[in-house]
């Protein structure tokens, strides 16, 4: 079977980037805007990827904003690795057999000492969120750093979820690997968003300082 790898890698890049243009992908692909807006339009009618409408911006027509792509549910799935449906049933059975959290538990702490090497524990917490991401990102969760409100945090974003169909059947997997980032971090953190739960991009909230106890 042919496979496109051109409109594999149009998805792979609305699901690491998104919200993204159409000229944005052209630029950072080197194709034609002609020819990814034949791709974005197969992935469309597919229901890989959907315009991304901001809230509160319903203007249509001359004037508006250029249109912006993230991927569905059934994008990221397109993206995933085969087997996953024998993993999901292994968790059902885990879970129905009573091992489910040591087993999530487990692989959450494999993720942590595989990335944990890759962050310096002494670099400002920035460097530390931009490290794991490159980390994060050469174990295929598609992960990019990006600034948070007022500047006080930076939300780390996972375009991409390798495990997606077993985290959907399994939220002690997200709440896990959140653990994980928080001990990598050594600071809290706090999932804002995730993929298995609907939406375009796993969230995660760092804090780049860490609140001053008072004494006494």
């Amino acid at each position: 079977m042919h496979v496109d790898t051109t409109r594999d890698r149009v998805l792979s890049l609305i699901a690491t980037a998104g919200p993204i243009t159409a000229a944005a992908l052209a630029t950072e692909l080197g194709v034609t805007p002609a020819g990814v807006r034949r791709h974005l339009s197969a992935l469309e009618d597919e229901g890989h990827i959907v315009d991304h409408e901001p809230p509160g911006q319903h203007v249509r027509g001359r004037g508006r904003p250029a249109r912006s792509f993230v991927a569905t549910g059934e994008g990221q799935r397109a993206l995933a690795t085969a087997y996953q449906d024998v993993a999901v049933d292994a968790v059902a059975f885990l879970r129905d057999a009573g091992g489910l959290e040591a087993f999530v538990e487990s692989k959450a702490k494999e993720l942590e000492e595989a990335v944990s090497g890759a962050v310096d524990p002494d670099a400002p917490m920035a460097t530390k969120v931009e490290e794991l991401a490159v980390a994060l990102g050469e174990r295929g969760f598609a992960a990019s750093v990006r600034p948070g409100p007022g500047g006080i945090t930076v939300q780390l974003c996972q375009g991409h979820c390798p495990v997606q169909s077993i985290a959907e059947k399994t939220p002690e997997w997200c709440e896990a690997e959140a653990r994980a980032f928080s001990r990598v971090l050594d600071v809290h953190v706090q999932r804002l968003s995730t993929l298995a739960g609907g939406a375009h991009v796993c969230t995660t909230t760092i804090p780049l300082t860490t609140p001053t106890r008072k004494e006494g």
